[in-house]
């Protein structure tokens, strides 16, 4: 009526999240979908044939924080299906991965995707992020095990209480049927895969055991360690298979941008091949610069041409918090965003959802 006040949407939503029955909640994921919540990853995947991911970590200092938050204004141009935000060791980084996060999902138009690790973690703890998750409409995380930090080196991680990734992932999974979470599916769940190989797992028939157990558990994605020859991502997804693993698997890709960044990909990515021909590319160069860089940029182009080409469920980026070389990669694929680079059915798909005519 003319006069009165009228409860916000987003109110509504927020004082359905209290105590609802199970019952009532489809009518609380209308309402927060419609005001807050970010795209679960079973709703990407089917509104993308093949998704265009960035991953991020946050800054180490407030003084960083423009850089970052830089980096993200630029590849929101991109149009990218989701940007993920890494998880420091032992939880380091756990208020500015939150606050990165949440800076993302309020004054952007991408959907971040928080990392979460069990190491060093009690359920209380895990609880209460993923609590701060929903409530501001986080729809997915992703869901690993951890590293130990370095200032902490000898630590018994049978003290903790989750020692492996499957073991989050079925408190996440636990935590979802709980109905805490608006959307009734509750949070969509990635898993880290490792084409080349897991350094702590030398035996490649017990790593995809490893594997198997976090899909089994309720993870609906793989997103890769960084590889350099495609030869074993396409073997890792068909192991994949004959192990009876059948979520979306996305190839993770790190452009080369100067041999120092070579050297702390290596130190990083333990147990990731650097093929001869790449490197006899960077030899090349003779050290300039931008002679690696462009190297770096060429490489990765090729690599998500020929995956693309193959059917790749997604591609997802390793910026290091830096935009350019990625964009570079777009546009030496010859497209402006990531919408050029989906398949005609989904386009199609997309057209047609959003009431759009086809351009001739």
């Amino acid at each position: 009526m003319p006069g009165q006040e009228h409860t916000p949407i987003r109110d509504i939503a927020n004082i359905l999240s209290q105590d609802l029955k199970p019952s009532h909640r489809k009518l609380r994921y209308y309402l927060r979908e419609r005001s807050s919540l970010s795209m679960h990853v079973q709703d990407i995947f089917k509104r993308q044939r093949t998704t265009f991911s960035f991953e991020l970590f946050p800054p180490k200092t407030a003084a960083e924080d423009d850089q970052v938050l830089g980096a993200v204004a630029e590849l929101e141009s991109l149009c990218p299906s989701f940007i993920s935000v890494t998880y420091g060791a032992g939880g380091s980084t756990r208020q500015r991965t939150q606050d990165l996060v949440l800076r993302i999902k309020s004054e952007t138009t991408c959907d971040p995707v928080p990392h979460l690790t069990c190491v060093m973690h009690n359920s209380g703890e895990l609880q209460s992020i993923l609590e701060t998750y929903a409530d501001n409409g986080i729809s997915n995380i992703n869901a690993l095990a951890g590293d130990v930090p370095r200032s902490a080196a000898g630590y018994d991680r049978s003290r903790d209480e989750f020692r492996y990734a499957a073991d989050l992932v079925a408190f996440i999974k636990k935590f979802n049927d709980s109905g805490r979470h608006p959307d009734p599916r509750g949070f969509g769940i990635g898993v880290a895969g490792y084409p080349e190989g897991h350094h702590l797992t030398p035996n490649r028939l017990t790593e995809m055991d490893y594997l198997k157990a976090k899909v089994d558990a309720g993870a609906d994605v793989i997103v890769t360690q960084l590889f350099f020859d495609n030869r074993d991502f396409y073997d890792f997804r068909e192991r994949c298979s004959l192990a009876g693993i059948h979520v979306p698997i996305v190839a993770g890709i790190m452009p080369i941008t100067s041999l120092k960044g070579l050297e702390r990909m290596a130190g990083l990515a333990l147990g990731t091949r650097f093929p001869a021909r790449l490197l006899k590319a960077v030899d090349r160069a003779q050290g300039d610069p931008e002679g690696v860089r462009r190297v770096g940029v060429h490489w990765a182009t090729e690599q998500c041409l020929d995956l693309l080409d193959m059917g790749v469920d997604g591609l997802h980026f390793y910026t290091l918090n830096r935009s350019t070389a990625t964009r570079e990669v777009y546009a030496s694929l010859g497209v402006k965003d990531s919408r050029d680079l989906f398949p005609r059915s989904a386009q199609a798909v997309e057209t047609a959802a959003s009431g759009r005519m086809p351009s001739a």
